[in-house]
C-alpha cells in the first residue's frame, strides 16, 4: 500500500485519527521524549544504535548499512510477532523515528507490505519538537491564571489539588517536573524528566486547557529543580497572573513541612547534604549548625530555622519582585493545612 507522509503540524493538533503512534528510536531516545500516548518499538536497541554509528565513523557508511539493515529486519520481525497478531484490517499506526527516515520507513513499509494503511511522520521527532517549542511561545498566551503565592510551607500545592478535586481548572508544573522546586523538593523515587519531556508535558497540559476559564497555578521560579519553565509562561505569571496570597499561620508551616520533608528523618546525611546546596546563600556556619540540629534529631529546630533564615527572606526578595500584581493579591487565609480546610478554601475559590 502507499506510505502517506503525515506533517507534524498536524499530529500535534490531532493525533486522535490514528490508533496507535510507533516510535521505532532506541529506548534511550524515547525516555528522552516521545509524543504523547506514543508505544515504543525500537528497530536498534540502545546498543546496537552505538554499534552501528561507530562502524559508520570508523569503518564505512556501506558496512554500518549492511549490519544496521539486519539487525532491523531482525528486530522488526520480533515486534511483527509480538504486537500485530490481533489488529483488524483497518488498523490504522503512525510511525515515526528522529528526521523521519530509513528506521520509521522501514517499519512503515513492512506494515504497508501485510496490507495496514500505515502512516509515517514528516521530518519525525525532530519536526514534532520544532512544533512544541514554537507552541510553547504562543499558548501561555490563551489563558487567565490565578497564581497561587506564598511562603514555603503554607500549603500551596495541597490548596491546588483540592481545587482539582473540586472541579477547577489547574496546571500542576510542579507535578509535571516531578520536584517540589527547592533545595530539599527532589521526590523520592522519582527522577525528574528530561528538558525535552517537562516541555512536552506541559505543551500537553495547555493544550488541554479551557481558554475561557481561569487556569489555577502555583507561583514558581525559573527552575523547578533542574528544569526550565517555559519562558514564555513564567512571564504570563508574572504579568499577567492574578495572585492568590495562600498564608498559613507559622505553627501550622511548621507542622504541614514536617509532614512533606518526612523522609528525611530516616536519612539526615541525605538531607544534610543538600544543605551544602546553601553554603554560598547562608554562610558555612549557618549551614553546619543546621546540618548539626539534623544529625541530633532535632527535626522541628531545624525546619524552623530554614523558614526563618533562608526560605521566608528568599520569597520576599524573589516573588515580591516577580510578580507584578501580588501586592493586590486576594488572601486566602488558612488556620491549617487539613484537607477539610482545604476543601473549603477550594470551595470558596471555585465558586
Amino acid at each position: 500500500m502507499t506510505l502517506r507522509s503525515i506533517a507534524a503540524e498536524d499530529v500535534a493538533a490531532d493525533a486522535s485519527r490514528f490508533d496507535t503512534l510507533i516510535d521505532v528510536r532506541s529506548p534511550a531516545e524515547f525516555a528522552e521524549d516521545h509524543l504523547p500516548g506514543a508505544v515504543n518499538w525500537p528497530v536498534l536497541d540502545d546498543e546496537q544504535r552505538r554499534i552501528v554509528g561507530t562502524l559508520y565513523k570508523q569503518e564505512s557508511p556501506l558496512q554500518a548499512r549492511k549490519l544496521g539493515a539486519a539487525m532491523v529486519a531482525r528486530n522488526i520481525a520480533d515486534h511483527l510477532d509480538r504486537w500485530i497478531a490481533d489488529k483488524p484490517r483497518e488498523w490504522l499506526p503512525l510511525v515515526y523515528c528522529w528526521r523521519g527516515g530509513q528506521r520509521s520507513g522501514s517499519l512503515a513499509w513492512f506494515l504497508g507490505q501485510i496490507g495496514f494503511r500505515s502512516a509515517q511522520l514528516q521530518g519525525g521527532y525532530k519536526a514534532f519538537r520544532a512544533v512544541v517549542r514554537a507552541e510553547l511561545q504562543m499558548l501561555p498566551q490563551r489563558f487567565g491564571y490565578r497564581v497561587l503565592c506564598g511562603r514555603t510551607g503554607s500549603g500551596k500545592t495541597r490548596l491546588l489539588h483540592a481545587l482539582a478535586a473540586q472541579g477547577a481548572q489547574t496546571l500542576d508544573l510542579e507535578g509535571l517536573a516531578g520536584h517540589r522546586g527547592s533545595v530539599l523538593g527532589a521526590v523520592p523515587g522519582c527522577a525528574q524528566p528530561s528538558q525535552k519531556r517537562f516541555d512536552t508535558l506541559v505543551w500537553q497540559a495547555l493544550r488541554s486547557l479551557d481558554p475561557a476559564r481561569p487556569v489555577f497555578v502555583e507561583g514558581e521560579s525559573r527552575k523547578i529543580g533542574t528544569l526550565r519553565v517555559p519562558e514564555a509562561l513564567i512571564e504570563q505569571l508574572r504579568e499577567r497572573g492574578q495572585c492568590l496570597h495562600v498564608e498559613l499561620h507559622q505553627a501550622a508551616r511548621l507542622q504541614l513541612l514536617l509532614q512533606e520533608y518526612g523522609h528525611f528523618m530516616a536519612d539526615p546525611e541525605a538531607f544534610c547534604k543538600l544543605l551544602d546546596g546553601l553554603v554560598a546563600l547562608r554562610g558555612r556556619d549557618t549551614v553546619a549548625a543546621w546540618q548539626q540540629l539534623a544529625r541530633s534529631g532535632q527535626w522541628a529546630s531545624v525546619f524552623s530555622e530554614l523558614m526563618l533564615r533562608h526560605y521566608d527572606p528568599l520569597y520576599e526578595r524573589s516573588f515580591r519582585s516577580s510578580y507584578r500584581q501580588l501586592g493586590q493579591a486576594e488572601m486566602v487565609a488558612l488556620p491549617d493545612g487539613e484537607a477539610g480546610t482545604l476543601q473549603a478554601a477550594a470551595r470558596r475559590l471555585v465558586g
